[in-house]
């Protein structure tokens, strides 16, 4: 499980959309509102594109362009997590676009269920930032499997109030004795085994070899006795720290921007070693039905509406660079965003694909790990 099957968990029920605004309301930062445009007389349900997705992300919200293009929204079907699927379309299911992460590609590429994209149909591709989607796994013949949409990270948020940094934040601070039992994890190796691989000091581009393997299950062994609870659950984590009990937790960018609009003082850290950057997007199906269609689902997504929605919503970057905008630089500093997003993603570190047999592997000894074995 990859950290967006986690997310796809809290946005299908533990922070709820409407929630998350009130939290923006009550830090002064104000969700930019984009009107959807009259429905002209509705195509048919059968005459729309689907777009196969996390729950959270099927509302008419980031289809603004394609509603005032089809009078209607797409039709959507959910999931929850990116194994399963992968497994409703093995199994059949057909979808005209999906939305998995990029460091999966290369698995969903070898599915044979998927084609390049032609960003050339694209009108707001000229304004996605290539470092999204630039990278060779990613790439044939010029051409993207995934059209980057949504990314964002994963670092530590902690009570300023409660825990005492010494010198610069750093993913030594879910590593100190002086907290022992007042530190919190996510339980996904998704996530927190790469973070481990981030404090081992071991390139995330060589996490597969057996040295960095030894190294990263010492680092969370070690790590094991000081830690509280290890949950996906974002409202238990973000429940404990409120309270005190937790002084530090691996969290996303949202549970920083939640608990201060309760009044809990905390910071989302930007670790000197870097925090880990997760970036998911769409693929298109190689039997999608309405073609068409489908790349006027995958335009909505990368547009400037999408991405103002996507950031004042969730809290999230965007892949469209001039969503940002929309934003003063407080509000985005507020929200561990930035105006020029290659900064935050420049910092952090990225996932990179890996074999099924090295996930195995991983999220067996890590589930051992957790279990104090």
């Amino acid at each position: 499980m990859d950290v967006q099957d986690q997310i796809g968990a809290m946005k299908e029920g533990k922070l709820s959309r409407r929630a998350f605004n009130r939290s923006l309301f009550a830090l002064g930062i104000t969700t930019v509102m984009v009107p959807l445009p009259a429905r002209r007389a509705m195509a048919a349900a059968e005459d729309q594109a689907t777009y196969f997705t996390w729950g959270g992300f099927d509302i008419p919200d980031y289809f603004v362009e394609y509603q005032a293009k089809h009078g209607e929204v797409p039709n959507f079907a959910a999931f929850g997590g990116t194994e399963e699927a992968l497994v409703k379309l093995r199994s059949g299911f057909v979808a005209d676009v999906v939305h998995p992460c990029l460091s999966g590609v290369p698995r969903w590429v070898d599915s044979g269920l998927f084609q390049p994209i032609d960003t050339s149909r694209l009108s707001n591709w000229p304004d996605v930032i290539p470092e999204l989607y630039n990278v060779d796994f990613n790439m044939k013949d010029g051409k993207p499997w995934l059209a980057p949409f949504d990314w964002g990270q994963t670092s530590i948020t902690y009570r300023t109030d409660l825990f005492e940094v010494k010198g610069e934040e750093s993913w030594d601070m879910l590593w100190d004795p002086r907290y022992a039992g007042k530190l919190g994890l996510l339980s996904s190796g998704g996530d927190a085994w790469w973070c481990g691989a981030i404090k081992a000091g071991v390139p995330l581009s060589q996490i597969d070899s057996e040295e960095a393997f030894q190294k990263i299950s010492a680092a969370m062994r070690e790590q094991r006795p000081l830690i509280r609870t290890y949950t996906d659950d974002t409202t238990t984590l973000n429940q404990a720290i409120a309270a005190g009990e937790l002084v530090a937790a691996m969290t996303w960018n949202s549970s920083a921007v939640e608990l201060k609009a309760q009044g809990v003082p905390v910071k989302f850290a930007q670790p000197k070693e870097g925090a880990l950057t997760w970036v998911c997007g769409v693929m298109l199906h190689k039997d999608a039905p309405h073609l068409d269609r489908a790349y006027d689902v995958i335009d909505s997504l990368i547009s400037v509406p999408s991405g103002v929605f996507n950031i004042g919503s969730y809290g999230y970057g965007h892949s469209n660079r001039k969503a940002f905008d929309g934003f003063d630089d407080a509000t985005l500093k507020g929200l561990g965003l930035s105006k020029n997003p290659v900064e935050i993603l420049q910092a952090g570190h990225f996932q990179t694909p890996q074999t099924a047999e090295w996930e195995a592997r991983m999220n067996s000894t890590w589930e051992q790990i957790k279990a104090g074995f």
